[in-house]
């Protein structure tokens, strides 16, 4: 059986992030298709 988990953060008015991760369930577990870092970026525009 296919997954897919999306959980997300949102501040009104600010800016909201959503990880996506899909991944299949088998007999030993969850086992992810994605294997994207999950380290938070903070990304600056210079004007």
């Amino acid at each position: 059986m296919c997954f897919s988990i999306e959980p997300g953060i949102y501040i009104p008015g600010f800016s909201g992030v959503r990880i996506e991760d899909c991944g299949v369930l088998t007999k030993e577990g969850f086992k992810p298709f994605t294997h994207t870092s999950k380290e938070l970026k903070v990304l600056t525009v210079k004007e």
